[in-house]
């Protein structure tokens, strides 16, 4: 089944191709800047086509059992195909990006007609109105930065245990994006969404209610260089100090899933869904100044009723994950193209509902950025604490190259 999508994507690509052998422009950008750009004859259209992929080589130890006999592998952690520009109107722009790698595609069920899921966003977005963007499809929900930041952008090898625990991802359905200048400097950007709440590429419909986002930032010295608030490290060297401060709600009414729309279904004896509302409140702040930076987050997850049940009122096992996160991140440019970075991570689950006791992770890594993010080789090392009875070792390497 993967096949037959992939060969629509190179035919999809080849099209491109063939359309700018007849008439369109082309534009072959450098490097970093997408493997080419298009541009209608009546200049009505545009198409940037990107691709990126990352190899990742890690090594784990059980602390607990000595440091022999380390559990190794190598894979394609992300495998990206990008396309972006606008459609008839600069106003209208769109993004459409597919996931290629196992790792992408992975989280196949029958709410996903069992399938593959290719499609990371497919979504278009409406400036209609002055500060006012409209965004309808398949993307990422405003919910906390560090998920927010493309994970070609990030400063370490990948996200915290903070995003993965708690973070509510890509789902279908609307954004409602404005930003409001209230001061010479003092910025402020506004985002309310409404989703399906059941995340991306889910095909049987609505299995529970709809999941309700909203999300304010300040910027109290103004905006970041190029959209550095979700970029990590700081590889424009802000001249001056740069700060956004977030506040973000989400509730997903009638979850039916362990972490809202992420996480695995519950389901009862009967077969059917086990539903309550879910709700997680993210705060998170971005600093960046002469190569500093400074990434802070916290998060937090409940539930009206964290127990799934049967019909009869028994459990099935299956709890929502509630409970709370931490993650500071700080990273120093040593020179335009080396940085040292640190991170603390804390997840602290209801352990009366979920069992699971509290993580402690200390990461210390270095990034080689040959081409800033666009080509960069990182390494990192984690020691990772688990209810103070488990500990592991973590070391990665990872290549990271973007077209």
């Amino acid at each position: 089944m993967k096949f037959p999508i992939l060969l629509k994507a190179v035919i999809f690509v080849c099209m491109c191709t063939f359309l700018n052998t007849n008439g369109q422009e082309t534009n072959t950008p450098k490097f970093g800047k997408g493997l080419f750009n298009l541009v209608g004859k009546d200049s009505t259209w545009t198409m940037k086509v990107g691709f990126r992929f990352q190899t990742l080589a890690t090594s784990q130890w059980d602390v607990n059992n000595g440091l022999s006999n380390p559990e190794t592998s190598m894979l394609i952690r992300r495998s990206r195909l990008k396309f972006n520009g606008f459609a008839y109107s600069p106003k209208l722009e769109y993004k459409v990006e597919l996931g290629l790698s196992n790792r992408d595609l992975s989280g196949g069920s029958e709410y996903t007609h069992n399938s593959p899921r290719y499609i990371m966003d497919a979504v278009l977005k409406w400036n209609f109105s002055g500060n006012f963007v409209l965004w309808f499809g398949q993307t990422k929900l405003p919910g906390n930065r560090e998920r927010v930041i493309s994970s070609g952008n990030l400063q370490m090898i990948d996200r915290s245990l903070l995003n993965s625990r708690f973070n509510i991802d890509r789902d279908i359905g609307l954004q409602l994006k404005h930003k409001t200048k209230l001061s010479e400097t003092f910025l402020m950007k506004e985002t309310l969404s409404i989703s399906q709440g059941e995340g991306r590429n889910v095909t049987t419909g609505n299995e529970g209610g709809h999941q309700y986002t909203a999300r304010v930032e300040f910027f109290p010295f103004g905006d970041f260089t190029s959209k550095g608030d979700y970029k990590g490290s700081d590889l424009k060297f802000e001249e001056h100090q740069k700060l956004s401060v977030a506040f973000g709600y989400n509730i997903n009414k009638d979850a039916a899933r362990t972490r809202g729309n992420q996480g695995d279904y519950m389901i009862n004896n009967s077969g059917s869904l086990y539903s309550t509302d879910v709700s997680n409140v993210f705060i998170d702040a971005m600093y960046k100044y002469k190569g500093f930076s400074l990434m802070a987050e916290y998060a937090t997850r409940k539930a009206d009723d964290a127990f799934a049940k049967n019909a009869d009122g028994t459990l099935t096992g299956d709890t929502v994950q509630v409970g709370n996160g931490l993650n500071l991140q700080s990273g120093y440019l040593l020179s335009k193209t080396v940085e040292v970075s640190a991170r603390y991570t804390n997840i602290t689950l209801d352990k009366n509902i979920t069992g699971k006791g509290a993580e402690n992770q200390y990461t210390l890594g270095v990034s080689k950025y040959i081409a800033g993010h666009k080509l960069k080789v990182q390494t990192d090392v984690s020691y990772t604490d688990i209810g103070f009875k488990s500990n592991q070792l973590l070391f990665r390497l990872q290549v990271d190259i973007h077209f």
